[in-house]
């Protein structure tokens, strides 16, 4: 078994999902008293957040390249980001280390495409709905992508940020997002990708008919198959 290295913290709450589901998913694949080998790094996501918003991506990659050097210092064999945001940054963290990174956008693009699905609706935080690192790596796979409108990308972000990263679930916010998962559908998405670690904390799959693709759950499954050779 591989020694898995999670840059957590981004916020806590879906780190800790991370945590939970890859030992789940260990247990079930090995059986017994099987939990993963891991190492995680939680960061103080204030910091994250205050670089985030002065646009200063080019501290925040440093910073998360040092954490991941640690990780591959500390014994980790592969690093997952426990966010889709920081992506953003995933060259400046991978140029500090010499182990792999999981790519969450990859590892979602193959399940998509899994299920014959061409486009699709994303949610996530305002960075990762309206810049490029990530739809350009869904869509370089050829996956089309569509985005909710300006007025709902604000306030999808501000659940995300005042609620979601603070462990807060509320039923307004979760109807608010399944009004927009609807209009996501009705523009032609096929299914719905949930680009942020802390939605899945909202929206299950039981919340549409059309196929619902937690990013964190996948991610956190891929690392378990990366862990175990799969």
């Amino acid at each position: 078994m591989k020694v898995i290295g999670l840059i957590g913290g981004m916020s806590w709450e879906s780190s800790v999902e991370y945590y939970r589901i890859i030992n789940e998913e260990v247990k079930r694949e090995l059986g017994g008293l099987h939990s993963a080998k891991c190492l995680l790094y939680s960061v103080d996501f204030e910091e994250i957040e205050r670089y985030q918003s002065k646009g200063d991506w080019k501290k925040a990659g440093e910073v998360l390249g040092d954490v991941a050097l640690s990780l591959e210092k500390g014994g980790a064999d592969f690093v997952v980001i426990c966010t889709n945001t920081m992506h953003k940054v995933v060259d400046d963290i991978q140029s500090k280390i010499k182990i792999p990174l999981l790519h969450i956008a990859d590892t979602t693009a193959a399940k998509i495409k899994e299920q014959g699905i061409r486009s699709v609706g994303l949610l996530g935080t305002k960075y990762t709905m309206e810049q490029d690192f990530y739809k350009s790596r869904l869509e370089s796979s050829g996956i089309n992508v569509i985005v909710p409108n300006d007025e709902e990308r604000e306030i999808v972000n501000k659940i995300i940020y005042d609620e979601l990263c603070l462990g807060v679930v509320q039923q307004a916010s979760r109807d608010y997002y399944k009004k927009v998962i609807q209009g996501l559908i009705e523009s032609g998405a096929e299914g719905i990708i949930l680009g942020c670690t802390e939605i899945g904390l909202l929206i299950k799959p039981e919340d549409s008919n059309f196929p619902i693709f937690d990013t964190t759950y996948i991610h956190a499954r891929e690392a378990v198959n990366m862990s175990l050779n799969k």
